[in-house]
């Protein structure tokens, strides 16, 4: 019989594995769609230092270096080096802020079976919801150490929507985190574009949500510059006409992000909804007495969290 933990004890067990642990191994993610993703991952820690990289075997070659939360991603084609800044460390999968005190009150745990994933004795556990605001889980977590080797995000129906898993994986394997940091820093021959992010407050901004999403918390709020090139990608935040606020929520388990910005009627085309395998995004024209805004709700929780989101933002100022 499988051990039997609560719904945090799970989550902390795998978050404290994917940071503790040295690790390399082809990551790949599919969904329902067809899509498919594979990336080779090199993983070392040293006590509170985390270093990564991450090379993609599809699509446009490109490789992301981590130190903590400093990233670096290297696009050979266009000789381009992208520095920047995020908050948490990208783990694979990134089980964020697993810790959270009140994620038993929206998740139930149950170990279910012993399976093996990559080569690997794990313990299969399924993660269910309480309501219909967020998706599931079934979870691979390795025996011995608590590493996720397999993860099925599943829909309100139960179905998979998405899964991420190590089709080889080797632990405790001999990553050097100096040769990685030599890596890093070598930006010879590359441009290096570096984007600032600048810390901030919603309310600082003017925008407030007249009433909370049941277990999503508020952890963190920035602004950046938009690239015009692009859609809705933000960048760094240095003209504040042409910048956008990502105000950040969390249930201990799954993420929203609330994108602002100015209207802009020949980038900003067509409202709606689309879907890509588990993350769900929300776009919206805006209007109040202070303009017109451009807002992109994005997460991997149902569309009908993103509606809940979307319906309570409202401009303060």
């Amino acid at each position: 019989m499988p051990v039997q933990r609560s719904v945090s004890e799970w989550l902390m067990r795998m978050h404290n594995a994917s940071s503790r642990r040295a690790y390399v191994g082809t990551f790949v993610v599919s969904s329902a769609l067809g899509n498919l993703s594979t990336s080779r991952i090199w993983h070392v820690c040293d006590g509170d230092q985390q270093m990564e990289r991450v090379d993609a075997m599809n699509g446009i070659a490109r490789t992301t270096l981590r130190r903590n939360d400093d990233v670096i991603t290297f696009v050979p084609a266009l000789k381009l080096a992208r520095a920047e800044k995020r908050d948490s460390f990208g783990m694979f999968p990134n089980l964020f802020r697993a810790g959270d005190s009140s994620i038993a009150e929206f998740y139930a745990a149950r170990a279910v079976a012993t399976d093996r994933a990559a080569g690997h004795e794990a313990d299969v556990v399924n993660i269910t919801p309480k309501d219909k605001l967020r998706f599931g889980y079934r979870v691979w977590s390795e025996k011995k150490t608590g590493l996720v080797i397999k993860l099925q995000t599943l829909d309100t129906e139960g179905q998979v929507i998405e899964q991420s898993a190590f089709s080889e994986l080797q632990l405790d394997a001999s990553v050097k985190m100096d040769k990685l940091a030599q890596m890093m820093a070598n930006t010879e021959g590359y441009r290096v574009e570096k984007t600032e992010v600048v810390k901030t407050t919603a309310a600082t901004e003017g925008w407030a949500l007249k009433a909370a999403v049941p277990g999503f918390k508020s952890i963190s709020c920035f602004k950046r510059a938009m690239d015009t090139a692009a859609s809705a990608a933000p960048g760094s935040a240095k003209d504040s006409a042409n910048s956008a606020m990502q105000w950040v929520f969390s249930d201990g388990l799954a993420t929203v992000s609330l994108f602002l910005e100015i209207y802009d009627r020949q980038r900003h085309l067509q409202e709606g909804l689309q879907a890509l395998g588990a993350t769900q995004s929300l776009t919206r024209h805006v209007r109040d007495k202070d303009g017109d805004w451009w807002l992109t709700v994005l997460g991997e929780v149902p569309t009908p969290t993103l509606l809940v989101f979307a319906q309570s933002l409202e401009r303060k100022k």
